[in-house]
């Protein structure tokens, strides 16, 4: 699946996300809520990693990952990567992502913790910096006016 979501990030073509889950998935993020099955799961990861800051993400590579075959689990640091605004500067935020394994290629729930703050200061220091370059579009712009100003 993570081959998938690079190629998601590198294409921007989120709606295929949702079908790595059972129909009747969960998928528990705690900044946006809780989505149940596919139709749920679509509309988030589309509306979410088509725009800003989401859009702008460039890939997702783990750090560590960790399968907890009695549980059915995958447990993985995903770093969640941003471009350079501009002046070389790196910027990135990781999440915890548990992921219930449910057979046949599928998962029927995901959760990712993370700390809601500290992306938005990633999302705003970045936005903030790309301005300054003449590399903010007019998404990131309104972001930074409404959580950055």
């Amino acid at each position: 699946m993570h081959a998938q979501v690079q190629e998601y990030a590198a294409t921007g073509a989120w709606d295929a996300f949702a079908d790595h889950f059972t129909p009747d998935a969960e998928y528990v993020e705690h900044a946006f809520g809780t989505f149940r099955g596919r139709d749920e799961i679509r509309a988030w990861s589309v509306r979410t990693m088509t725009t800003f800051p989401g859009g702008v993400m460039t890939s997702f590579p783990l750090a560590w990952q960790v399968v907890d075959a009695p549980t059915s689990r995958l447990i993985c640091e995903v770093r969640n990567l941003m471009p350079d605004p501009g002046d070389g500067t790196l910027l990135e935020e990781s999440n915890l992502t548990i992921m219930t394994y449910a057979g046949d290629g599928l998962f029927s729930r995901e959760e990712d913790v993370y700390n809601p703050l500290r992306f938005a200061r990633m999302a705003t220091r970045w936005a903030r910096i790309a301005e300054a370059h003449g590399n903010l579009d007019d998404e990131g712009r309104a972001y930074l006016a409404t959580y950055g100003g």
